[in-house]
C-alpha cells in the first residue's frame, strides 16, 4: 500500500487548500515512482511525442537525455481529458462532526483531483448538489480556472448544515444536460438516498443510466465513515441519534439495532455494487479514514483504461 499524508488535524498544518493539495499529489507521485507499481507516469502526461513540423524550442532536452525520444511540452490548450467532479453536499455528508466528515473528505479528495487534473493537462469542471444543483461550472484546463474552483471549494469547508435533503437523482439528470462533451464523471457522495417505497436506489441509477446513454464515464467514491456507517462500531451504551437532514432524533442501545441495521446497510451496499457493474460504473468505496491517496488511485486506473 502506497504511505499516505497524515490525518486531517495534521494536514490542517499546510494552510491553504491548494498547498495541501499540492502536498497530497506530490506525496502521492513520489510513492508511486518508489513503488513497483510502475502503470502510470504523470511526468510524460505534461509531453507529446514531438511530431514533424513542431517548434524545436518546446523539445523538453533533459528528457531526451534521459530517454532518447524527442518529446515537447503540452500547452494549456491541449487537454487529454475532460473530467466533472461532482459533489454531494447534503446534510448527511456533514458526518460524523465538525473537526472531520464526510463532505471535508470530498473537497480535500477534489482539490487533490484538481491538481493532478492540472499535471495531467486534463481538463475539469465542478457540479455541487443537494436538493438540487447549487453550482456547475464549465470544463476548463487553465491555472486561472483552477483557483477559482479551489476558491468554490473553500467556501464548502466554511459552509454550515442548513439541514439540506438529498436528491442525486434529480441532480445527477440535470447534471447530464448540462454536459455536452465526452467526459469523465466522478461522484463523491454517501448514496444514502431512500424512498419510502424503497425507490430511492433505483431512481439513482436511471439518472446514472442518463449519464452513460450520454457517452460518459462514472465514477463514484462512495463515501462514507465505515467505523461508524458501514460496522456500526459504537461504545455499548446508550446513544441519542439524530438525522443529519430530517431532524428526526432516536435514543437508544446499540446493541439494540445493530444486527438490523448491518443487514440493511450490508443489502443496499450489495445492490449498489450489483448494480454499478450491470451499468458498467465504477464504485469505490471511499472510507474517509483512509487518506486520498485510494481516489488518486483509482482515477489514475480510470484513466488509464480511457487512454
Amino acid at each position: 500500500m502506497l504511505p499516505d499524508l497524515g490525518t486531517y488535524k495534521d494536514l490542517q498544518d499546510f494552510g491553504s487548500l491548494e498547498l495541501l493539495a499540492q502536498q497530497v499529489v506530490e506525496g502521492f507521485i513520489t510513492g508511486l515512482h518508489k513503488s513497483p507499481f510502475h502503470g502510470f507516469s504523470v511526468e510524460f502526461a505534461e509531453h507529446r511525442l514531438y511530431n514533424t513540423g513542431d517548434s524545436i524550442k518546446n523539445i523538453d532536452w533533459k528528457l531526451y537525455g534521459r530517454t532518447d525520444k524527442l518529446f515537447v511540452k503540452r500547452f494549456e490548450e491541449e487537454t487529454n481529458l475532460r473530467c466533472q467532479l461532482v459533489l454531494d453536499v447534503s446534510s448527511s455528508m456533514y458526518y460524523p462532526d465538525k473537526e472531520f466528515n464526510k463532505l471535508l473528505f470530498s473537497v480535500y479528495a477534489a482539490a487533490s483531483l484538481m491538481y493532478l487534473f492540472k499535471k495531467q493537462r486534463d481538463a475539469f469542471g465542478l457540479s455541487t448538489f443537494a436538493a438540487e444543483v447549487e453550482l456547475s461550472t464549465p470544463v476548463k484546463s487553465t491555472a486561472v480556472h483552477q483557483k477559482y474552483l479551489f476558491t468554490e471549494l473553500e467556501k464548502l469547508m466554511q459552509r454550515q448544515s442548513k439541514g439540506d435533503k438529498t436528491n442525486v437523482a434529480s441532480a445527477l439528470h440535470e447534471i447530464a444536460e448540462q454536459i455536452h462533451k465526452r467526459s469523465l464523471v466522478i461522484i463523491f457522495s454517501d448514496m444514502l438516498e431512500t424512498a419510502a417505497d424503497g425507490s430511492g436506489l433505483d431512481e439513482i441509477f436511471a439518472a446514472l443510466q442518463h449519464l452513460k446513454y450520454n457517452k460518459h464515464e462514472v465514477v463514484i467514491f462512495n463515501v462514507l465513515d465505515h467505523t461508524k456507517e458501514f460496522d456500526f462500531s459504537f461504545e455499548n451504551r446508550p446513544h441519542h441519534f439524530i438525522d443529519l437532514e430530517t431532524g428526526e432524533e432516536l435514543k437508544l442501545h446499540p446493541a439494540e439495532v445493530k444486527e438490523t441495521y448491518l443487514n440493511s446497510i450490508q443489502q443496499f451496499h450489495k445492490e449498489l455494487k450489483l448494480k454499478c457493474a450491470q451499468y458498467r460504473i465504477d464504485l469505490v468505496d471511499a472510507d474517509i479514514h483512509s487518506g486520498f491517496y485510494q481516489v488518486l488511485n483509482a482515477y489514475l486506473i480510470k484513466r488509464s483504461k480511457m487512454s
